[in-house]
């Protein structure tokens, strides 16, 4: 069975679909304190990813409306002005786009040299790409291994003084709970097997910037990472990516604005009741692993970040994924 299949079927397991469905995050919401995002930003700057669209946007706007200078990434240009002027609309506080592409190491540069601001409150790693063809990025990366793991952490490693300069720095990934079928394979991410499975890739990817969140835990005390699974929205992605699944899910899927709010939570929050390194789900601390055989060995993790850091750093990497 196809992993794209296997996801599909999971809709039928009625203690997921539920859970990551708008219903699950409507019943969680209220019990959720209002006080936790009635706060005001002004003179942080927020870094969001993936910007010009679906999760992205939504979290854009709920950061600017809350008076945050937001620093817009985005690949697309024309989009990418859209999405700008929308969030620019809320009129709290300047708004920048960045143009660049998290799946090439020389325009993650790009964009860390493009970020004009003294230090980074928050950077949430939202951009993504969910391909059925396998394709190579300009560093020979297969493109979501690049713009999910290797881009990202380029990023983080770049802007880590200005993180550092800020009073309480927060940094997000927008993981998924597709990662809980797959177990961590740094080989097959970065030699995927043929026929390559597209969705695969990406749950691979994704259960990679969970590992990675908590090694960052570790690494840099001083900042505070998380990684989040924002349920099942409606994005433009899950509409051409996963077509299938949008036609059996499309009545419960999350609002953008509900897939957004735990990513906005943790980004701008006062003070968070989970530690930093957590796997977070609906304003909550979630398990990393729910299905049998799914966790890693430890020396398969640190050989992922082993890897992605030599990666990250534009070398070629040695494989040990035992």
């Amino acid at each position: 069975m196809s992993f794209a299949s296997k996801l599909t079927a999971a809709v039928k397991m009625p203690r997921i679909a539920w859970s990551f469905s708008q219903l699950g995050y409507r019943h969680r919401a209220r019990a959720f304190d209002e006080a936790d995002l009635a706060v005001d930003l002004t003179g942080q700057h927020h870094v969001v990813t993936g910007a010009n669209g679906g999760l992205g946007l939504a979290m854009s706007k709920a950061l600017a409306k809350r008076g945050a200078e937001v620093w817009m990434v985005c690949r697309n240009p024309e989009r990418g002005r859209r999405a700008k002027a929308e969030v620019e609309a809320l009129n709290r506080a300047p708004v920048h786009l960045v143009l660049g592409d998290l799946g090439d190491l020389d325009s993650v540069d790009g964009i860390a040299a493009a970020l004009g601001c003294p230090r980074v409150d928050a950077l949430i790693h939202n951009a993504g790409a969910l391909v059925h063809e396998l394709r190579r990025t300009p560093d020979d990366l297969e493109l979501t291994f690049a713009v999910h793991v290797v881009g990202p952490q380029r990023l983080t490693r770049a802007c880590l003084a200005k993180l550092r300069a800020a009073h309480d720095p927060r940094v997000v990934w927008v993981s998924s709970g597709g990662m809980y079928a797959e177990r961590l394979s740094l080989t097959d991410s970065l030699q995927p097997p043929e026929p390559f499975d597209g969705v695969r890739a990406y749950a691979l990817a994704k259960r990679a910037q969970v590992v990675l969140t908590q090694h960052w835990a570790s690494e840099a005390p001083e900042v505070s990472f998380y990684a989040m699974h924002p349920g099942w929205a409606e994005t433009p992605g899950v509409r051409t990516s996963l077509p299938a699944f949008h036609t059996v899910t499309q009545r419960w899927l999350r609002t953008p604005d509900e897939g957004a709010d735990t990513a906005v939570w943790l980004a701008a929050a006062k003070t968070l009741p989970v530690p930093s390194g957590a796997f977070v789900f609906d304003r909550a601390e979630a398990p990393r692993h729910i299905l049998p055989d799914t966790e890693a060995t430890e020396s398969v993790e640190a050989e992922l970040w082993r890897t992605v850091e030599r990666l990250a750093a534009g070398s070629t990497p040695s494989i040990d994924d035992n």
